[in-house]
């Protein structure tokens, strides 16, 4: 009966993943009861205030007890003051029956505090810290914050904050007539001191899945208003729009880790990742709010459309008549713990965010190239016969990838001996070319007595546990699973343990890891997840942590690259995620589609990934299931060239769709997009290198640079690289031109210059242009004002490309300057954290490019500058000269469509020059 079962669990999954998602298998917030209950506030308000006389203030905080004045329900409350313009708010009951839930590990570290210097005045608390301050309304309880008297965010200000006190759940009395169960059942929770009539408050069913609800209602919501925005974002994973929309009339947006295959597009339904930072901006302030609760969580956006008319009112007055944009948390459980950023810019916005969560660490360059994936390869001949393809066509790859298949039998940490008898032998073959391998690892274990893992997890108690203290037993890729609990110290040590060469034996150390299934993915569970009742260490429910567990899966991993070889930079792949995961592993944007729509969101995900930490973001190019056209698969890998991840991937029922099996034609526009990506790679690096420094996101929406032009505020059809490039994809079928959008930089419509990068013809004006495409071209722009770094000599990886020389690409302003910077090291290892690198700024001007070192320069390369690109002269030089040392060289130059060249300078990475024009 088993085998039946499992047999009948796979298969209909291997059907649910080439069919589509079904919508029905998850929740709406209707069939969420907490989600219920607390939207029923919106209507309705709620009472809260603080007590007076509770006050106490510290050098960065202070504390004080609010009452629901309904209940009488007591709760304590804090605002700490951080370094960077933010502000910490923590709400919790004053005496719970047991503790509630407060996440951990999400944060990089223990914030730095700032002093505060408050003010009392008129029953209002003015907390001053630097240029920010925090003015709390006592009753009803509220609290405004300004950034230099602005203010920017307002907490509490729609009266919607709502907590569900823990209460125990009274004996059922006998009903002797067999009354109503839901009748029964809401007399039970309103003797426990608070009417609540919703039935779900104490267990809930889904279909064929029941929640035990132990501790009863716990819900926590609360909301946040934003006077000086005009548009909010945020809040990933969703396939939808950059700007977020109203959901007034329809249901939230879901942050709940979930395992969606095929999921639909324009969608508010909850995918693989939930991070809970959004931000509001206007022209003049940016703000941000980061709600820091790991449990199952919606949020409402209320934004007011206005009319030509009220607009125009709002002009002449000059006031805003509209209701400012809000968003509304709720959460299943755990407190009340948010972080308030004040900006007032995009960037300072999400550099505070950074400071609170990380950033991705500076990854090895082979992993900002080329990835080559398929469910499955299907032994070593193919690997190797894949790898050598590329040779072959003499096209770029990094890294080949192995999915589920290549295990035995789906047991982790094993290898089939039958398809991959000589994993070492393949996995050299791949090395001694420059490449790498990554495999899959997912945190479902078989159950299987002859399985080390699973003997170890059992004998251990190493697996998450029912409410009966079982261990957990679900369904997934291997059949009968069962799940370790990463959030135990020792069952994550003892994953960890699992990577060191000396047990896993068959790998060495530069083979890198993908984890996956990791929401955790359960396909006989509710929603195709964990059930919430089940037990975490420390006693936390499953409902208190959900949205954290592949979090901790990805701490294991990472610790376990680590301890496998200090030295060496681990790279991560992960689909579930939370805030802080950034600091592990990059992630994908999941089980797309190989359509139109998918591209176009590809763009829409990862930008919205990006200003929520997750800069290293990709999409499955062409899509994971169906099988794309060719024109789709070209534009897709053109799209693909220019977001941080780079791979494809595709569904095991899909027909293969190795570029040489397309048309000449395909094959060589694929190779054009390939080569494209390996010449720009300087720039990648260069970004995740300052990404790391300083939390500025490596893609960017154009409000970023642009935040006074609203036209731009909304725009996710194009991204920046940095501040250096603007790309608009061509996502749409058939299409000869293509509208860009140019920003504004002032309310007068000026416009940076832009530079065709392919030809350096110069775009002066802001507004949308319709640009002409070809098959073999997207419109990639260079802004006036920026020097790129780029390699152009062509290697079959990336690691071979270590030595080679440096190409400078100059684009002036309007002022006929420039400026950018360039970062080297060994590209692999922990040494430039001690300053064996060499990062250098140019500046071009006055007809002079000149280097600046940003530090010493301690790395010795090899690689040289072999050429420069100057774009936007007035007038063509006659020659150029570098000084060295003192001593002067003439130089070639050349002119080229709307450019010069300077040939040969041969200028090693780690010297100082002048160059200089000469006319």
């Amino acid at each position: 009966m088993r085998c039946t079962l499992l047999f009948c669990l796979i298969i209909g999954a291997l059907i649910n993943y080439g069919t589509g998602v079904d919508p029905t298998n998850f929740k709406t917030c209707e069939q969420s009861s907490f989600c219920r209950r607390s939207r029923k506030v919106q209507s309705s308000g709620s009472k809260y205030s603080l007590i007076p006389g509770t006050l106490n203030t510290y050098s960065d905080s202070l504390t004080a007890d609010l009452i629901n004045k309904e209940n009488h329900h007591q709760f304590t409350f804090k605002l700490e003051a951080l370094v960077g313009s933010t502000f910490r708010l923590q709400i919790d009951e004053k005496t719970p029956l047991t503790p509630r839930y407060r996440v951990e590990h999400a944060l990089k570290g223990q914030p730095e505090t700032t002093r505060i210097r408050v003010q009392e005045s008129d029953g209002e608390l003015t907390i001053t810290a630097d240029h920010s301050k925090a003015v709390i309304h006592g009753d009803p309880f509220r609290i405004d914050f300004y950034e230099k008297d602005v203010l920017v965010v307002s907490v509490n200000a729609k009266n919607w904050l709502y907590f569900e006190h823990l209460r125990k759940k009274p004996q059922a009395q006998a009903d002797p007539e067999g009354g109503d169960e839901s009748q029964q059942q809401q007399q039970n929770v309103e003797t426990a001191g608070e009417p609540i009539d919703d039935p779900g408050a104490w267990e809930e069913n889904f279909k064929s899945h029941h929640d035990s609800k132990p501790h009863g209602p716990e819900a926590v919501a609360l909301d946040f208003s934003f006077p000086a925005a005009e548009v909010l974002f945020g809040i990933p994973e969703h396939a939808d729009s950059f700007a977020l929309k109203s959901t007034s009339g329809t249901d939230p947006y879901r942050l709940y880790n979930l395992d969606v295959f095929e999921y639909v597009v324009d969608s508010k339904m909850a995918l693989y990742g939930s991070v809970p930072v959004l931000y509001g901006h206007g022209p003049q302030r940016t703000a941000g709010v980061y709600w820091q609760n790991a449990a199952e969580t919606w949020v409402d956006i209320y934004t007011t459309e206005t009319n030509v008319v009220s607009s125009l009112v709002n002009f002449v007055s000059g006031s805003r008549k509209t209701t400012p944009p809000v968003a509304h948390f709720i959460s299943e459980s755990g407190i009340v713990d948010a972080f308030i950023m004040l900006g007032p810019k995009p960037m300072d916005v999400f550099k505070q965010y950074a400071a609170l969560t990380g950033t991705h660490e500076l990854p090895q360059l082979f992993s900002l190239a080329y990835h080559q994936c398929r469910w499955n390869y299907n032994d070593e001949r193919d690997v190797t016969t894949v790898s050598a393809k590329f040779d072959e066509y003499n096209m770029p790859m990094d890294t080949m990838w192995l999915d589920i298949e290549y295990t035995d039998g789906k047991r982790y940490f094993t290898w089939d001996k039958f398809k991959f008898p000589e994993p070492m032998t393949m996995i050299k073959n791949l090395t001694d070319l420059g490449r790498h391998l990554v495999i899959i690892i997912d945190p479902h274990i078989k159950r299987d007595t002859s399985y080390f893992f699973h003997n170890d997890c059992t004998e251990n108690g190493y697996y998450v546990k029912t409410r009966e203290g079982n261990d957990y037993e679900g369904w997934c890729w291997p059949g009968s699973a069962s799940y370790p609990d990463f959030f135990n110290p020792v069952v994550r040590d003892y994953y960890a343990s699992q990577y060191h060469l000396s047990k896993f034996k068959t790998v060495n150390e530069d083979v890198m890891i993908w984890n996956d299934m990791n929401e955790p993915s359960v396909f006989n569970g509710p929603e195709i997840t964990a059930p919430k009742d089940l037990i975490h260490y420390g006693n936390w429910e499953h409902r208190d942590v959900h949205n954290l567990y592949g979090h901790m899966h990805l701490m294991g991993t990472f610790s376990g690259l680590k301890q496998r070889d200090p030295n060496q930079r681990p790279f991560i792949l992960t689909r579930a995620h939370f805030a802080g995961s950034q600091r592990y592993a990059a992630i994908w944007t999941g089980d797309n589609l190989a359509d139109w729509s998918h591209l176009q969101h590809s763009i829409k995900m990862c930008l919205t990934e990006a200003v929520a930490g997750f800069s290293f973001c990709g999409a499955d190019i062409g899509g994971f299931f169906g099988n794309p056209d060719s024109e789709l698969l070209e534009r897709w890998y053109q799209t693909g060239a220019f977001l941080p991840f780079f791979r494809a991937h595709a569904h095991i029922d899909t027909k293969r769709r190795e570029p040489w099996l397309f048309p000449e034609r395909t094959r060589l526009i694929i190779k054009s997009a390939l080569l494209k990506r390996y010449s720009y790679l300087p720039l990648w690096y260069t970004s995740f290198y300052e990404l790391e420094q300083t939390g500025a996101p490596v893609i960017r929406p154009l409000l970023a640079h642009y935040p006074l032009d609203k036209e731009a505020f909304a725009i996710d059809s194009q991204l920046l690289v940095q501040h250096r490039l603007l790309v608009r994809p061509v996502m749409q079928q058939g299409v000869s031109k293509v509208d860009v959008y140019f920003p504004a930089i002032d309310d007068k419509k000026n416009g940076d210059y832009w530079y065709d990068a392919d030809t350096y013809q110069r775009q002066e004006r802001s507004g949308y242009e319709s640009i002409p495409v070809t098959e073999n071209k997207i419109p990639v722009w260079q802004r006036g004002g920026s020097i790129v770094p780029k390699k152009e000599r062509q290697r079959r990886a990336s690691t071979l490309m270590l030595h080679d020389p440096y190409t400078l690409i100059i684009c002036l302003d309007r002022q006929g300057k420039a400026d950018g910077t360039l970062y080297l090291d060994d590209e692999k290892s922990y040494a430039y954290r001690d300053g064996q690198n060499i990062y250098v700024n140019y500046e071009f001007a006055n007809n002079q490019l000149t280097n600046r070192f940003i530090g010493k320069p301690k790395y010795k390369s090899d690689a040289w500058i072999e050429r420069m690109v100057i774009a936007g002269l007035d007038r063509v030089p006659t020659s150029a000269s570098i000084t060295v040392n003192g001593v002067t060289q003439q130089l070639e130059v050349e002119q080229r469509n709307n450019a010069i060249n300077v040939r040969k300078p041969a200028i090693k990475m780690d010297v100082d020059f002048v160059l200089k024009l000469n006319y």
